[in-house]
């Protein structure tokens, strides 16, 4: 314990001594523990936002009507299409919607344009939740490929299909490509974006370790010279490092909670409920966490490189 408290005190005393190193490591954390809290915070909130986009794709299965197909599908037909899709292992669950119930919804979103038809156009459909928002042109294409009577349409079309050629197939295998597009590449960005904070903060921090390491050389060559072990040595800069670390984070911490609460309520994002970042508790552990990993981290690698003892 009492080489414990000397070491301790040598790191605390090589901090006051050596005010502008320690300024400016201390300065390093803040802002990469600054930023990998927004990245952090703005990148939980995008991915949990992608999350409720892939939620809502779904195959939408539009049977014929007499408008469009001469003959309206039967429910033996109806029947045939939901038992081949509950045989499908990539479907979740089967909705069925009347064609009675769409006309409702449509002429609640849009009453203008639905006030005054003579009868119905809309179709029977069924609302296919896959497991995984990337089996929906799975889903479509098995169906496509199985040419069963009473299908009309289906929304995004199978690849390849004629429904792709029309304006609604157009539209929805656009928009289904572009959501799991952008979900994909964004845990890549996001990924890439914290492993660069990371590493640009630790190099720094190393290079200001350094800069002590080097101001107090000859102070290192005594106590080798009086017989200090090479932990003695070393032991005050790893804990300047944690030290350096944990201040940054907690500074970092403070902007953070500041910014919170002074910006978060006028940014109004999204009003979705289900959409939001982690746990405000998580980012302030994450942070504490990757402080003190970056502290001891930049400290272990300067002593290595650069203290040879």
């Amino acid at each position: 314990m009492s080489r414990l408290r000397l070491i301790f005190s040598e790191a605390m005393r090589s901090l006051g001594a050596n005010l502008s190193t320690t300024f400016a490591a201390t300065t390093t954390v803040l802002i990469g523990m600054f930023m990998l809290g927004l990245v952090i915070g703005l990148g939980s909130w995008a991915l949990s936002l992608s999350d409720h986009y892939k939620k809502q794709l779904l195959v939408n299965v539009y049977f014929c009507t007499a408008i469009k197909c001469d003959k309206e599908a039967t429910g033996t037909q109806m029947n045939e299409v939901r038992d081949r899709l509950v045989a499908m292992p990539q479907v979740r669950t089967i909705r069925y919607v009347a064609k009675t119930e769409a006309l409702a919804l449509e002429r609640k979103k849009h009453p203008a344009m639905y006030r005054n038809l003579p009868g119905n156009p809309l179709p029977n459909a069924f609302k296919v939740y896959p497991k995984r928002a990337e089996d929906v042109e799975t889903i479509s294409t098995q169906l496509t490929n199985l040419h069963l009577p009473g299908v009309q349409s289906l929304c995004p079309p199978a690849p390849g299909t004629r429904a792709a050629d029309t304006p609604l197939g157009e539209n929805c295998s656009r928009i289904t490509h572009r959501v799991i597009s952008v979900a994909n590449y964004l845990w890549i960005v996001v990924l890439i974006a914290f492993v660069v904070l990371l590493v640009s903060s630790t190099l720094l921090v190393a290079n200001t370790i350094r800069l002590s390491i080097f101001a107090r050389r000859r102070e290192i060559e005594v106590m080798k010279l009086v017989g200090a072990t090479n932990w003695f040595v070393r032991g005050p800069f790893m804990i300047e490092g944690l030290l350096c670390g944990l201040a940054g984070a907690i500074a970092a911490i403070i902007l953070l909670v500041l910014g919170r609460t002074l910006f978060m309520p006028l940014i109004h994002l999204t009003g979705e409920s289900e959409v939001h970042a982690w746990p405000f508790g998580l980012h302030v552990l994450i942070v504490l966490a990757a402080g003190l990993l970056l502290g001891a981290a930049g400290s272990g690698l300067t002593i290595r490189r650069f203290l040879h003892v």
